[in-house]
């Protein structure tokens, strides 16, 4: 057993856990606002970190320069993401979240190619145009149905946050690399608790113990350590060994883990506009990262041969 093949682990662990989150989110919205859930997330997996952090410190002095970094991806991955999830899960259900979460790894390509950090190639740009006709058919439903608005707003928060953790993805890699994965998830989850508790207290009047329910509090719970401590370190432990691509690949599991739990436990039914729009997006994904290159190039070097006598394109 070597590091990879445990890193592809934790990587299908992580993405199994944020497929609770989805459903955790659902069942605890009812009782508190987005913003108070993230901080109170985001607390709940500093404690977690607490007794390791001693030990997950880097030796070597970090400037300042460097925790401004850190902030910065606290604040997009840790408190602007969270928000826009919690908040979208206010208006649509955990199986459709779930797939606006699958398309992270489409987002993190067109962030990467926009800002210069990977090549645009044919197999890239399939895979964008499956995964967004994915969407387009999941979400499309809500956009011609006049009594479904509230899904357009579940959607464009979901998306929403989706770009944030792209972001996060394309330019968060360097830092992680540089001073530890599992510090910078400690001290960014701190920068990002330290910015929602005004927002928390702007947005409700009060910060303190939530008032919550048994299954509310064990949301929460789960949502602070499993999906919260354990999952992000799984993530960026994976992101360590893993290529960027093929770590946030493993995210389209989640889909599936949100689906089934959002049955068994709350009830939602699985639509085949669900089920076919998630393989849209899993397929588009799975050309993107490199998976169905190949065979997607021969197929389309063969019908551009016929069709014009030559390939309009270069392969890589």
């Amino acid at each position: 057993m070597n590091k990879i093949f445990f890193a592809h682990f934790a990587a299908a662990i992580a993405a199994l856990s944020a497929g609770g989150a989805v459903v955790a989110t659902r069942f605890v919205m009812g009782e508190t606002d987005p913003v108070s859930l993230a901080l109170y997330r985001n607390i709940v997996a500093i404690i977690c970190f607490g007794p390791v952090l001693p030990f997950i410190w880097p030796k070597q002095r970090i400037p300042l320069s460097e925790y401004g970094k850190i902030a910065m991806l606290g604040i997009l991955f840790f408190c602007l993401f969270p928000w826009a999830f919690n908040a979208s899960l206010q208006y649509i259900p955990a199986a459709r979240g779930a797939v606006g979460l699958a398309t992270i790894p489409i987002q993190t390509l067109l962030v990467a190619v926009m800002f210069g950090r990977e090549n645009l190639t044919l197999a890239k740009l399939i895979a964008v145009g499956l995964a967004f006709t994915g969407i387009a058919f999941v979400f499309g439903a809500a956009a011609v149905d006049v009594t479904s608005s509230k899904y357009l707003i579940g959607d464009g928060l979901m998306l929403l946050g989706v770009f944030c953790a792209a972001i996060y993805s394309v330019f968060g890699r360097g830092t992680l690399m540089r001073h530890g994965p599992l510090f910078v998830t400690a001290m960014a989850m701190v920068f990002a608790a330290l910015a929602l508790l005004p927002l928390t207290y702007f947005h409700s009047g009060i910060v303190g113990v939530p008032v919550l329910s048994k299954q509310g509090w064990l949301a929460v719970l789960f949502l602070g350590s499993v999906s919260g401590a354990i999952q992000f370190s799984l993530f960026t432990w994976a992101l360590r060994w893993l290529p960027a691509t093929t770590t946030v690949l493993y995210l389209t599991l989640s889909p599936i883990t949100a689906m089934l739990l959002g049955v068994f436990l709350i009830g939602e039914t699985i639509t085949f506009v669900l089920v076919a729009g998630l393989m849209f997006v899993l397929t588009g994904i799975l050309i993107g990262s490199g998976a169905l290159s190949g065979l997607t190039t021969k197929i389309a070097d063969r019908w551009s041969c016929r069709l014009f006598g030559r390939r309009l394109w270069r392969r890589s």
